[in-house]
C-alpha cells in the first residue's frame, strides 16, 4: 500500500475479498458481542406511555450490563455468539464480494450511462447489504433469540432451536422480520460505503496522521455512526419481530407484545411507547457501531494487504 489511497473495490481478487471480509466479520463480532447482547435486551424492553409502571427488567445500558453479570454470569454477555459468529463469517464474505462485483460491474457501464463514484458506492453498498442480510438472516434470528434469553433457557442448543422453530413455527419463521432487515440494511450499507469511500482518502491525507491504519478505522467509525442513526427504528422493529412466536413470554423480558408486519410494528411501538421506543438502545448501538466498524474495516484492510503481500512474494520467487 505504501501510503497510497487505494479504493476498497479495487483491492484484491474476488477470493481475497471474500476471505478478508469473512475474517473481518468474525473478529469484529467477537469484540462487540457484549454490546450487542445489551443492545438487544434494551430493544426488547417495552415501556407503555399510558402505564409508567410497565417497564420491567433492565433499565439503561449500565443496569442491563450489571443485571446480566449478576444473574447470568460473565458468559451471559456472549449469548448467541455461536450463530452470530457463523452469521458474521458468512455475512462478511457475501457483503464484500458482492460489493466488489457490483461496483466493478457498474464502473463498466458504457456512455452515457456512467455513474458518479458516490452513486456507484451507494448502489454497491446497498446491494451488498441486501444480499448479505437475506443470505444470513436465519442466523441473525437465532442470534437474537439466544441473546434475548435470560436465566431461563428457552433453547438448549443451536440444533435444538432450529428443530423447535421449524416444527412449531414453520420454515418461514426463520425469515420473520426480513422486510425490516432489508429495509434497514439497504440505506444503511449504501450510506456507510458511500461515506467510507469519501472519508477514507480525506482521513488518510489528514494533517493529523493516525498510526497503524487508524485512518481506515476513523473513516469506518464516522460512516457507521451516521448511517446507523438514520435507520435505527427499523433495527428495533426487526428485533421485536424476530422474537415473535410461541416462546415469546419466556425471554428475559416477558411482556413483549404481539406484532405483525414492519409497518404495523413501527406504528404500534410509536403509539404505545413514543419515538423513544423506536430508539431504545441507540446509545449502546452507537457505542457498538464505532468499534464494530473500525475493527471490521481495519481488519479487512490488513487482511487484504497481507494476502497481497504474500501473493507478491510468491510471484517473485
Amino acid at each position: 500500500m505504501s501510503g497510497e489511497v487505494v479504493q476498497l473495490k479495487h483491492e484484491g481478487s474476488q477470493l481475497q475479498v471474500v476471505v478478508a471480509g469473512a475474517i473481518a466479520g468474525v473478529v469484529s463480532r467477537f469484540v462487540i458481542a457484549p454490546l450487542d447482547v445489551i443492545k438487544i435486551r434494551l430493544q426488547l424492553q417495552v415501556h407503555s406511555l399510558s402505564d409508567p409502571l410497565s417497564t420491567r427488567g433492565f433499565e439503561g445500558t449500565i443496569g442491563t450490563f450489571r443485571s446480566i453479570l449478576r444473574d447470568e454470569g460473565f458468559t451471559g454477555l456472549w449469548k448467541g455468539n455461536v450463530p452470530a459468529e457463523l452469521m458474521y463469517l458468512c455475512y462478511g464474505g457475501v457483503q464484500f464480494s458482492t460489493y466488489k462485483y457490483t461496483s466493478t460491474l457498474l464502473e463498466t457501464l458504457p456512455s452515457p450511462y456512467e455513474l458518479p463514484g458516490s452513486a456507484v458506492s451507494f448502489i454497491s453498498g446497498a446491494t451488498a447489504g441486501a444480499c448479505a442480510t437475506t443470505a444470513t438472516y436465519p442466523l441473525d434470528l437465532l442470534r437474537t433469540r439466544f441473546a434475548a434469553q435470560g436465566t431461563e433457557r428457552v433453547y438448549t442448543s443451536l440444533g435444538a432451536s432450529i428443530r423447535h422453530i421449524a416444527k412449531h413455527e414453520g420454515p418461514t419463521a426463520f425469515f420473520r422480520g426480513l422486510g425490516a432487515g432489508v429495509s434497514q440494511i439497504v440505506p444503511y450499507m449504501g450510506l456507510f460505503f458511500a461515506s467510507y469511500e469519501a472519508l477514507k482518502p480525506a482521513m488518510a491525507n489528514s494533517p493529523l496522521a493516525l498510526p497503524f491504519g487508524g485512518s481506515d478505522a476513523a473513516a469506518g467509525i464516522i460512516a457507521s455512526v451516521c448511517a446507523k442513526t438514520a435507520v435505527y427504528p427499523l433495527d428495533t422493529t426487526r428485533k421485536r419481530l424476530q422474537v415473535q412466536g410461541p416462546m415469546r413470554s419466556k425471554y428475559a423480558h416477558r411482556n413483549i407484545p404481539m406484532y405483525s408486519g414492519v409497518i404495523g410494528t413501527l406504528a404500534t411501538i410509536s403509539k404505545r411507547e413514543g419515538m423513544r421506543g423506536l430508539y431504545r438502545g441507540l446509545t449502546v448501538s452507537l457505542v457498538k457501531a464505532a468499534p464494530a466498524a473500525s475493527v471490521t474495516m481495519w481488519t479487512y484492510e490488513r487482511a487484504i494487504a497481507g494476502m497481497l503481500m504474500l501473493e507478491d512474494k510468491a510471484a517473485a520467487e
